[in-house]
């Protein structure tokens, strides 16, 4: 059902006009997004939440230590390369919405500071009267000299794209420009676009995604654009745009009938070829070799490649007709590739060794990739920041809980390692320690999780404790740095706990599939199961325990308390699912079917329906008081799942939390001033209910 539909049947549901042909619902009207009743609704609800939780004598205090990280100069200014520049995207109390800026590429590695203001989004937003979020930019390479800009009013997925030219830093006049829409658009050459949006009724999916790609011709009407491939109303959307390397321009066609399964196709001497890779796979081109990061096991050519596994081949060789694949990495069960990224020569692999990263180059010699392990710190988180796809440099960071997040680069050539940037400490991590535990589930499979701590705590119950997870969208919850977990939680005394359950991608393909659809169970009897542990080992007790998930997590954390109310003394639920009879009729809800399963077939909702949160709450029951936030410009979930959540629960006498953010889309703020007010108010509701 589209977002046109759906409003439909919220308006003939409030006149009474079509009772039998919708849910019985009696919140649904709360899913009008803007209505004057939904809004006057949020409003009421505000209210009493922030005069409650801002009247805590620790909200200013956390408010200003939000700041000062948030604010602070000494943060990592991370690089963005387009050609012998590096662009950057900054805000600070300043420049509240934003500045896209620049400097030479040698400026920046010997830590210059003088930055060339590119765009200014607080001074177009006062100009435009629009509060633009800045959604980043796609380059005509390899000139690097237009790119089309991505603006969001309000910060969600919908994004306005215009033509701008870097040189003279301003959108190009009658240039090429799209309206608000979710999509993308790709540079063929200087007068071609490859073009993914709404092209008008009927041309998006489902799940409010693109079904068409088009090639648009610079000068001729959005309507004339030639088609070039149309999905399905029911897929989850196409993406049509162009991959750039040294040695070609690659065309690529992307039919996403799924979150999960993707056809192929690329476009060679103007003819659309289907790839014959699997469905599930994810698909990199480096230095003329096809990448396949294979999501379930694949016989071809002769071999079978384990789920997991990473695998290689000539491109040229494939198109011809052949399949003589080999084996890059093959992860053993412990372990899993979290990332794969490239530079002109270089591929480059981070895996996972029971949730601790690993950094490994590969290069392509004598007809294979042969590859050694970059010398990095061990036991915390290596990530890809930024690579070069016209040298070989890239730049990694390093980070664990107690270890302030460093940025390093190297040439990819001489081996050498250069610090670019540190983060400073923000709070004094020589106070605390970092525990890995693991707890048999429901089922006795051993799920991991991490403790951090001070290392004076008593093992006595009394701890306040925040247990944070996700567990979905074959996503790794990994050791990372945080100053506000640490300025706002552990300098208050609290135990932060990190779970690695199920449904996440801490351990590959297989981790993740084992707790999807019909097992989705497993991920929530994961998530009680470290609750138990943590009760059972003194660190904590229900009364001190809370929890926190947003989005996925959110939907975790709902089912957790209406499952067991009994473990947890406060619960911290963002930007969340709720509704899960209805969440693939909630904008990009559709999309999400392969994770959860279709509610609209009977035999599906069979096991959704048994931990639906809206579903499931009851009036008896003794919960925590909840506190629930979201965004009204929040477009991927719909803001209607914490709306009705608090509606029922309070309608049945329970004592809840509400903060709708206006702006800030699934994030849930735009600004820092935003983000600050957002964490302290969560902050403030956790030290009161805990302590």
């Amino acid at each position: 059902m589209n977002r046109r539909l759906l409003f439909i049947g919220a308006l003939l549901l409030l006149t009474g006009a079509a009772h039998s042909q919708v849910p019985e619902d009696p919140y649904l009207w709360l899913e009008d997004v803007n209505g004057a009743r939904s809004m006057e609704w949020v409003n009421q609800k505000n209210k009493p939440t922030l005069e409650y939780l801002q009247k805590y004598k620790e909200y200013e205090s956390l408010v200003t230590r939000n700041l000062e990280i948030l604010d602070s100069d000494e943060r990592i200014v991370y690089p963005n390369i387009v050609g012998n520049q590096v662009y950057n995207f900054w805000q600070d109390k300043k420049n509240q919405r934003g500045i896209w800026r620049r400097m030479p590429l040698a400026s920046y590695l010997n830590n210059s500071t003088d930055w060339e203001a590119v765009l200014d989004i607080d001074e177009l937003s006062k100009k435009e009267g629009i509060l633009w979020v800045f959604a980043g930019a796609s380059w005509l390479e390899p000139e690097m000299k237009r790119c089309i800009v991505r603006l969001s009013p309000g910060g969600g997925d919908a994004v306005e794209m215009r033509e701008f030219d870097a040189e003279s830093k301003q959108f190009v006049k009658d240039g090429f420009f799209l309206k608000k829409a979710k999509g993308s658009a790709s540079w063929k050459d200087i007068n071609t676009l490859y073009v993914n949006t709404d092209f008008g009724e009927g041309t998006t999916t489902t799940s409010g995604y693109p079904r068409m790609t088009k090639l648009w011709k610079r000068g001729t009407p959005l309507e004339q654009a030639t088609l070039v491939f149309e999905a399905g109303k029911n897929d989850m959307g196409v993406w049509g745009g162009v991959v750039v390397a040294r040695e070609r321009q690659y065309e690529i066609i992307s039919r996403s009938k799924d979150f999960y399964h993707s056809e192929t196709y690329v476009v060679e001497q103007g003819e659309l070829v289907k790839l014959a890779i699997p469905e599930d796979a994810d698909m990199s081109l480096v230095k003329g070799q096809m990448i396949l990061n294979l999501k379930s096991d694949w016989t071809v050519g002769g071999n079978t490649f384990r789920t997991g596994s990473l695998i290689g081949m000539g491109y040229d060789a494939f198109l011809k007709g052949e399949r003589s694949f080999a084996a890059i990495v093959e992860p053993e069960p412990r372990s899993s590739i979290a990332g794969v990224s490239s530079t002109e020569n270089l591929l480059l692999v981070s895996i996972l060794n029971n949730v601790r990263s690993e950094l490994y180059e590969f290069r392509f010699k004598e007809g294979r990739w042969m590859g050694e392990r970059v010398n990095t710190p061990k036991f915390g988180t290596i990530g890809i920041a930024e690579a070069d796809n016209y040298s070989d440099r890239y730049f990694f960071t390093y980070q664990d809980f107690l270890t302030p997040t460093t940025l390093s680069t190297t040439d990819g050539k001489s081996g050498k390692i250069q610090l670019v940037k540190s983060l400073p400490a923000f709070f004094d991590a020589s106070k605390y320690e970092v525990q890995q535990y693991e707890t048999p589930s429901k089922d006795g499979t051993m799920i991991p999780y991490f403790v951090v701590h001070a290392k004076s705590m008593k093992v006595d119950g009394t701890n306040m404790a925040l247990l944070d997870g996700y567990g979905g969208f074959e996503i790794a919850r990994r050791p990372a740095y945080s100053a506000m977990i640490g300025k706002l939680w552990l300098e208050y005394g609290g135990v932060y706990v990190v779970s690695n359950i199920r449904g996440g991608g801490e351990f590959g393909p297989t981790w993740h599939k084992s707790a999807i659809k019909e097992n989705r169970q497993r991920a929530y009897d994961d998530f009680l199961a470290i609750a138990e542990d943590l009760i059972k080992r003194k660190i904590t007790s229900s009364k001190h325990l809370g929890i926190t998930g947003g989005s996925n997590g959110g939907l975790l954390v709902g089912v957790a308390f209406t499952q067991r109310p009994d473990l947890f003394g406060a619960v911290v639920c963002s930007v969340p699912l709720l509704d899960m009879k209805r969440y693939n009729k909630l904008l990009a809800g559709a999309s999400w079917m392969g994770e959860y399963g279709n509610p609209d077939i009977p035999e599906e909702w069979a096991y959704i329906g048994k931990y639906s949160p809206y579903q499931n709450v009851k009036r008896e029951a003794k919960y925590p008081r909840v506190f629930f936030n979201t965004s009204t410009a929040d477009d991927r979930v719909h803001p209607g799942h914490a709306r009705k959540m608090v509606a029922k629960m309070e309608e049945m006498g329970h004592k809840v939390f509400y903060f709708e953010n206006i702006e800030g889309g699934h994030g849930g703020a735009s600004t820092n001033r935003q983000r600050a007010e957002r964490t302290a108010l969560a902050y403030s509701y956790l030290l009161q209910e805990l302590k």
